[in-house]
């Protein structure tokens, strides 16, 4: 099964809230998901983001592969950082 970490929409009609996900990449967008990692909310202001680093790293170091954005939103909350310098592990 292949894991991404990606955007699940949320909220209401022009009023996006955004939760970042693990889900299996042949799901919906908007359907089954494994995990959330957090959210992103992108009109409020200033833009919050609110993610789970550790559950974010693990997912990283099982192999799941994030989306363009994700990825972005990983390195502003400080995830990839941490993915990159080998901090924290997987645990069994």
């Amino acid at each position: 099964m292949a894991v991404k970490l990606r955007l699940m929409r949320m909220g209401k009609k022009k009023q996006p809230v955004y939760r970042v996900v693990a889900a299996d990449s042949r799901s919906p967008r908007d359907g089954r998901f494994i995990e959330i990692l957090g959210t992103y909310e992108p009109r409020s202001e200033p833009t919050r983001i609110l993610i789970d680093n550790d559950k974010a790293v693990r997912w990283l170091r099982e192999g799941a592969q994030p989306t363009d954005t994700v990825a972005r939103l990983l390195d502003q909350s400080g995830a990839m950082e941490q993915f990159k310098s080998g901090a924290g592990s997987v645990k069994p």
